[in-house]
């Protein structure tokens, strides 16, 4: 993947919208995912979690989206303590959310079109929103004009960027992706990560999983590095972008 990230990176606001304050998550089997975490991401930042697996990158990503809850310590994320929320308010929260994920997570039997809208029923959008919104988010994707095809009518890159775009479409504060790139060839990936990185200049954090070194090292944004559930680097990358 040779090719630049050549996108603006956006001015990051000094407010946090994830926090980890001595955050402990071990599981019934025993497990310590994560051991003592200790973390800020702030607004409008990029940020790629890496390890190898088995390191606590999936319970980290399951915390924040309030799948698992921490045994110690606080989560907070858009402005929700996550240790502290009864269950009955975890929509709310995912409301505020977007999430892309490596096996696409698509309707087959659905229209683009109807997966897009899918999203924006659930946080209850108007007739006329949806009108309004589900051109525009294909546009933004590069997708206009395949609403009406199904996902098996598209390659693997356009089936990511109708993921992509169904978790964009309501406007979310914070884009969680899941190896994103994993199922995708290099020209392929690097087009999805410049649409990741578009929306994170626009103001959207962007919080990434990934384990491909090439795209974190050129992309001149944060990474925290994970091993055996502690943060053992948490730094900026060098890049081109």
């Amino acid at each position: 993947m040779e090719e630049s990230f050549n996108t603006v990176q956006s001015v990051q606001a000094s407010e946090p919208i994830i926090e980890f304050s001595g955050v402990s998550k071990m599981y019934k089997t025993g497990t310590h995912a994560l051991e003592d975490v200790n973390i800020k991401i702030n607004k409008g930042e990029f940020v790629f979690i890496v390890g190898s697996s088995g390191a606590g990158k999936s319970t980290f990503m399951k915390l924040i989206m309030r799948e698992e809850k921490a045994n110690v310590g606080d989560v907070i994320v858009n402005g929700y303590n996550l240790t502290k929320m009864n269950r009955k308010d975890v929509p709310m929260l995912r409301r505020t959310m977007g999430i892309v994920f490596q096996d696409f997570r698509l309707l087959y039997d659905k229209t683009v079109y109807e997966n897009i809208v899918l999203a924006l029923r659930v946080i209850d959008a108007s007739k006329e929103e949806i009108k309004a919104a589900v051109p525009a988010v294909l546009a933004q994707v590069g997708l206009s004009g395949k609403e009406d095809h199904y996902p098996n009518e598209l390659s693997g890159g356009e089936q990511q960027r109708v993921g992509l775009a169904r978790a964009i479409v309501t406007k979310p504060l914070l884009v969680i992706a899941d190896e994103p790139t994993g199922n995708l060839d290099d020209e392929t990936a690097n087009g999805i990560m410049k649409l990741l990185f578009e929306i994170n200049a626009k103001g959207t954090t962007v919080i990434m999983v990934t384990h491909d070194r090439r795209i974190i090292e050129r992309s001149g944004r944060r990474a925290i590095f994970l091993e055996e559930g502690r943060i053992v680097t948490d730094t900026k990358m060098g890049g081109d972008v």
